[in-house]
């Protein structure tokens, strides 16, 4: 068995780029800096460069390149070879491509908010794993659809992958969540060019030549987190275990929108957002985006909090989404 490898020597990767998610790159740096000041590896922002597959610059401000280089974090450009434009979230695993090769590495979506010491985080790396904190988005439930067992195995099979030691038997059968499905918020793994690339052409496969089960299933937005099982699995790795409780818990909150992370997000997590977003040297850049100033700075966020008992939240994100559009505080 593997030595497990401690937090003090992998990296972080995140992807920026102009418009919302440079902005949100600030409020990452800055919080990993303030909440994580064990953190001894690096903090990659990962832009994807001008190309073919972007019909506009897709890259950041210089002014806002250089803050991050002031928070401590490293720009990383990179190409898009495989998806671009027409298909964004694909920009996180060709990140991962230009990342340095034999280092252990979590990806971070950059909504993403640090809440504690990410320096003391101990798990092993080579056994890759990622977010759990998703719902049974893909595959969609279809009239003449074969099922959750059929649609995951033909997937499996594609790749020459065991399909059996993946399941959850805690879980009934063709309920979605008996199947290996992550969200692609965070990702852990070692050597993320190898990762990447692998992830890269499986997904590309899987786009260009799906397997006949699938002829029903929609891959956009999804594809990223279709494919993201088999990769890990070919890896050796699988859900994940206590280690990785800190993300998604009192390490890291995937907010994904400061509207969402008002409404549900434990007293905590506000706290730790407002504290972050309060120093000047960060409050200069984050009100330069209209949904931060109003939602931080101008009070909206507290009175969309104040719409919800966070201790009772409705069932589904689309009713919180509803309720916040009602009363006119939904921004993105």
């Amino acid at each position: 068995m593997a030595k497990p490898k401690t937090g003090a020597d992998f990296d972080i990767v995140a992807v920026a780029q102009a418009g919302r998610l440079q902005y949100e790159a600030i409020l990452l740096a800055a919080s990993l800096r303030a909440n994580a000041p064990d953190f001894a590896g690096t903090l990659y922002i990962a832009e994807p460069q001008p190309g073919p597959l972007w019909s506009k610059n897709p890259t950041m401000r210089d002014e806002i390149k250089a803050a991050l280089q002031d928070f401590g974090a490293v720009i990383l450009p990179f190409e898009n070879v495989a998806f671009g434009e027409s298909y964004p979230h694909g920009n996180k695993i060709e990140a991962l491509c230009a990342m340095p090769a034999g280092r252990d590495f979590l990806f971070l979506d950059t909504d993403t908010l640090i809440l504690g010491d990410l320096g003391g985080l101990t798990t092993d790396f080579s056994a890759p794993s990622a977010s759990m904190r998703r719902t049974g988005t893909w595959p969609e439930e279809e009239l003449y659809w074969p099922g959750y067992a059929a649609t995951w195995k033909s997937l499996y099979d594609r790749f020459g992958l065991e399909f059996e030691s993946t399941l959850d038997l805690d879980q009934p059968d063709e309920y979605w969540e008996r199947y290996l499905y992550f969200n692609a918020g965070w990702v852990t793994g070692h050597d993320a060019p190898t990762f990447g690339a692998r992830w890269r052409d499986w997904a590309v496969d899987i786009r260009d030549n799906r397997p006949e089960e699938l002829v029903l299933q929609s891959l956009d937005p999804w594809l990223d987190q279709v494919s993201l099982p088999l990769v890990i699995h070919s890896f050796g790795g699988g859900r994940p275990g206590p280690d990785l409780a800190g993300l998604d818990g009192d390490l890291t909150c995937h907010y994904r929108m400061l509207p969402l992370l008002y409404a549900r997000e434990a007293d905590a997590v506000v706290a730790a957002l407002e504290a972050v977003s309060a120093p000047n040297k960060v409050k200069k850049w984050l009100k330069q985006y209209d949904p931060f100033k109003r939602m931080i700075y101008q009070g909206r966020g507290a009175k969309v909090r104040a719409l919800f008992d966070q201790d009772d939240l409705p069932p589904r994100e689309r009713q919180i989404r509803n309720t916040i559009k009602r009363e006119g505080f939904w921004m993105r």
